[in-house]
C-alpha cells in the first residue's frame, strides 16, 4: 500500500486487493497522473469522487470510468472542460439522448 501511495506507476502490476484500495489509488491519482485511474478496480471506477479528483486533473480518464458516471453529466462536463469537447464521444448513450 505504501508503495502505491509513494509511486502510483506500481498500481498497473499491483494485486486486485491494492487497486480496490480507495485511499492509495486516491493517492496514486494525484501523484502521478490521473492515467493510473484504469489501473483502478471497477468498484472504484465507479467512484464519483475519485473519477471527478482524476478528471478535474485531465479529462480523459472519463474513458475508463463506469457506464453509470460516464452518464453523470457533472463528470463528462468536468472532463470536457478539461480535457475538451472530443470526451463527448466516451459520455452514456442515454445522456447524448437527453
Amino acid at each position: 500500500k505504501r508503495r502505491v501511495k509513494s509511486d502510483g506507476r506500481v498500481l498497473g502490476d499491483a494485486s486486485e486487493r491494492l487497486r480496490n484500495d480507495r485511499e492509495g489509488v486516491m493517492a496514486a491519482v494525484k501523484r502521478d497522473g490521473v492515467w493510473l485511474l484504469h489501473c483502478a478496480s471497477d468498484e472504484l471506477r465507479n467512484d464519483r469522487d475519485l473519477v471527478m479528483t482524476a478528471v478535474k486533473q485531465d479529462g480523459s480518464p472519463l474513458k475508463y470510468t463506469s457506464e453509470e458516471l460516464r452518464n453523470d453529466r457533472e463528470v463528462v462536463l468536468a472532463a470536457v472542460k478539461r480535457g475538451g469537447v472530443f470526451l463527448f464521444n466516451y459520455a452514456s448513450e442515454e445522456l447524448w439522448k437527453q
